[in-house]
């Protein structure tokens, strides 16, 4: 049976407005997309120091009791515990698929976030280091921003991205959002009519990128070639976000440039 979800369940990030970067903020977003979907109350904090906070160094991370999970993966399992999960619903063939579709979303999408956040230098320049290092004083700001790009840029040279232009990274983005667009066609949800952690994250995801106010458009411009994907993500805010909006809240990524529904 379900354990009761406490009433004070909490999720951390950064501040939405003036802090949060566009990758931390789709990492949170799929996170509450996947809580809504489960329909279990969450409060959204936002804290300066959310990442030093969590116990992985990642955002976000959620404190429910006396129990504080970070990142979606390790969240999915907490709450499956708990009783509740959303791909009890399907085989073992299509768990794997969801799992494949998840790694590749998050090899792909969120990569790809990650290099334009802290390896195209215009954009670290113009919105990465200001943002990343506004809540603390100089110089202060600046080191930490440089850990912070040191530390993504040894990442990226880990598995092969360093040497990448933008124009290759745009190209696996689109590669990406073309093979969703695939597997999702005229369904509601990539697996048909109910929602799994996949929806939940692509959601976050694509939704982040088609609402945030970058150097150029060129990589919402990809999400917008996919009429079935941004269908896809009008439907899930309009369901599970559209008036839900509290405090530091919900839809955290429409603060940086607009909602879908205008």
């Amino acid at each position: 049976a379900a354990e009761p979800w406490p009433e004070n369940a909490a999720l951390y990030q950064q501040l939405k407005e003036e802090q949060i970067l566009l990758s931390d903020n789709a990492s949170s977003l799929a996170v509450q997309a996947f809580l809504q979907m489960c329909n279990l109350p969450i409060r959204v904090v936002c804290r300066a120091n959310a990442e030093y906070m969590s116990p992985s160094g990642k955002v976000p991370f959620i404190h429910v009791g006396n129990q504080v999970v970070s990142e979606l993966g390790p969240i999915v399992q907490f709450v499956k515990a708990k009783g509740h999960s959303l791909s009890d619903g399907l085989d073992e063939v299509q768990k794997a698929e969801m799992k494949a579709y998840m790694e590749l979303v998050n090899n792909m999408l969120l990569t790809a976030e990650l290099y334009l956040q802290w390896c195209d230098d215009v954009t670290v320049e113009e919105i990465t280091h200001p943002r990343y290092g506004s809540p603390y004083p100089w110089p202060l700001n600046r080191i930490l921003s440089y850990q912070k790009q040191w530390e993504v840029r040894r990442k990226m040279k880990a598995i092969g991205w360093a040497g990448k232009t933008l124009e290759q990274v745009l190209e696996d983005v689109d590669q990406c959002c073309h093979a969703l667009s695939q597997r999702l066609g005229t369904q509601p949800y990539f697996f048909n009519k109910q929602p799994t952690e996949l929806d939940a994250l692509v959601f976050g995801h694509l939704f982040t990128i088609l609402t945030t106010q970058l150097i150029t458009d060129e990589l919402s411009e990809k999400v917008k070639n996919y009429s079935n994907l941004t269908a896809f993500c009008r439907r899930i805010e309009q369901q599970y976000f559209e008036g839900h909006e509290k405090d530091c809240s919900t839809i955290a990524a429409r603060s940086s440039k607009r909602s879908l529904l205008r």
